[in-house]
């Protein structure tokens, strides 16, 4: 009994609220927020329209004349739907999901869909369940893809190792979308089980599937495609995304911190390609939120590389929405969310005010408060307990074997093979490498040597490491190499630069050795200051000391990657 009461009342809610809607539409009732004579774009008619616009209930009710409870005048401004980032890891932003919605919602982003597989390749499910908790009922809509790769390949030891089985719950979530970018595109292509079995599950639900699958072609991609990817976002150049667009799937058009796309697919922004296509990130760095921006920036340079203003606008919100089938944003039209973004014109593209849901969020860049979501503590405490390692000592990084020697490529994440070596030596530039697992406690350092770091002293550490978060470790000696070692593991993880034992700057990541319990500025600072210690060291101008040190542990990009078990060459596929 009580179960119907409950549902009936649910109902009669819903109908009170609908009722309201209607009355306000027809103009019989005042609204709860009008936009008094709005220039607005039309995604649909693909022009500018002109006319009030009314919200009731967080909800567009419909433009025209109207008059409202609250009124505001944005004679002489533009309105925007409110903007969606089609593909993000909200941990690539090294805050918690407060901090980063606080971000990016005065960029004019109201929607995001993250692929949680860095906390999750740290805590497993348990990774999905916090990032839940921690995005409910922010004032950015934060909706999820599963992980399909946890960890990425067979060769990564991460915190957990996830088949279809271990996800499948998590379809039922209200916010979860679908299956996130499947990395492994070998094993889709090469009719692997247990990958493609993530798939068709996926598909069982009716869900999603984003790719990654940079560089396939002919049958192989026609294999992908065929097995149910529906998207991709590592097209790096034109041939390749319009193959893929061929073949039916949407491109993500991705100008992040680590990849930038844009100028290079940009020709995409056109009547004859744009309905399959939308913008995302993929990784936003501090930095690049705090002094460039979000999907804003994307717009106002795809607008300056010649793009038609209306046409990227679409791209940043309407395209993505009708992609995963969020059918109510996207768009300015009644029964469409109250999101917009109100700038000054399409060439300045400066953002004024953000609205969800009807509420005004942000004002010239000041962001309104809003609650912090709650997490259950088992959660809290499992995000500030992950790592395993015993306390290290030089000898643990003493090896007198021949290694293999990555050699880093100024302003790229790929490396070359640079031979061997069987000591650090800082004079050639040949530095120790190594790769410490932290998950379980197992004790594998994996050991090799680089070139290209430029470190002319101490160490460089961090448990940001792709994307099995590993303890990764760069040194000219090394006592200095297990000291930085030990002291990401004290900070619970984090970033430490270090010179003769002592850290001469640190970022921590106490949140899964990967984001921060700390403002979005402070930890800009704190890896700024990182960044100019690592710099004053040695470190090559043209290299992120970080940011490019954490992908010379993923081992599917070539030519040398450093695993927990040694140097990978993953052209050969075997280690050396």
């Amino acid at each position: 009994m009580s179960v119907k009461e409950s549902y009936a009342g649910k109902i009669n809610r819903k109908l009170n609220k609908k009722l309201h809607v209607i009355e306000v539409a027809s103009g019989r009732e005042k609204a709860d927020l009008v936009l008094k004579n709005a220039t607005y774009v039309n995604v649909f008619s693909n022009e500018l329209c002109h006319g009030d616009i009314a919200v009731a209930e967080g909800l567009i009710v419909g433009m025209g004349e109207y008059s409202g409870i609250e009124e505001v005048d944005v004679t002489g401004k533009i309105v925007l739907p409110g903007f969606l980032d089609a593909h993000i890891h909200l941990e690539s932003s090294l805050v918690n999901p407060k901090e980063f919605a606080k971000a990016v919602l005065a960029h004019g982003t109201t929607t995001v869909i993250t692929d949680p597989h860095e906390i999750t390749n740290v805590m497993g499910t348990d990774g999905i369940e916090y990032m839940l908790q921690a995005t409910e009922d922010l004032p950015v809509d934060v909706r999820f893809m599963l992980p399909s790769c946890v960890p990425a390949t067979p060769l990564d030891e991460s915190g957990a190792n996830l088949d279809y089985r271990a996800i499948d719950s998590f379809y039922d979530h209200p916010r979860v979308q679908g299956l996130a970018e499947v990395m492994n595109s070998y094993g889709v292509i090469h009719s692997d089980a247990e990958v493609v079995s993530k798939i068709v599950a996926s598909q069982a639900h009716h869900k999603k599937i984003d790719g990654h699958a940079p560089g396939l072609v002919g049958n192989d991609l026609n294999a992908y495609v065929a097995a149910g990817v529906y998207s991709d976002h590592e097209c790096s150049d034109l041939d390749d995304a319009i193959a893929k667009l061929q073949r039916g799937q949407f491109i993500m058009i991705r100008e992040g911190t680590a990849a930038r796309n844009l100028e290079a697919l940009v020709p995409l922004l056109c009547d004859k390609y744009v309905e399959r296509c939308m913008f995302c990130t993929d990784d936003k760095h501090p930095s690049d939120l705090l002094e460039k921006g979000h999907i804003d920036y994307i717009v106002k340079k795809a607008i300056s590389l010649g793009a038609e203003p209306i046409t990227a606008i679409k791209a940043a919100c309407h395209n993505a929405a009708r992609y995963f089938l969020l059918n109510n944003r996207g768009a300015i039209a009644p029964g469409y969310l109250g999101d917009f973004v109100v700038i000054d014109n399409f060439d300045d593209f400066n953002i004024e005010l953000v609205f969800k849901r009807g509420e005004l969020m942000c004002d010239h860049g000041v962001v309104a408060d809003f609650d912090t979501p709650e997490i259950d503590a088992y959660l809290v405490n499992r995000a500030h307990n992950t790592f395993h390692v015993k306390e290290l000592s030089a000898d643990d990084f003493i090896d007198v074997r021949p290694r293999g020697v990555l050699g880093m490529v100024s302003g790229e994440i790929i490396t070359t093979d640079a031979g061997y070596s069987d000591k650090i030596d800082v004079a050639k530039d040949i530095l120790k490498i190594a790769v410490i697992e932290r998950h379980k406690n197992t004790g594998h350092i994996g050991l090799g040597y680089i070139k290209g770091y430029g470190l002319k002293s101490g160490a460089v550490a961090t448990s940001i490491t792709h994307d099995s978060h590993n303890i990764i470790v760069v040194g000219t000696n090394e006592a200095d190499m297990a000291a930085a070692v030990n002291r990401v593991v004290e900070l619970n993880g984090g970033i430490v630069v270090l010179k003769d034992g002592v850290p001469t700057a640190e970022v921590p990541l106490a949140v899964a050795g990967i984001m921060s319990d700390e403002p979005l500025t402070t930890v800009n600072e704190k890896l700024e200051y990182a960044k100019a210690k690592a710099y004053e060291a040695g470190v090559s101008k043209g290299i992120d000391p970080f940011m490019t040190l954490s992908f010379t542990a993923l081992p599917v990009i070539p030519a040398l990657r450093i695993t927990t078990r040694g140097v990978f060459d993953v052209n050969s596929q075997q280690y050396i």
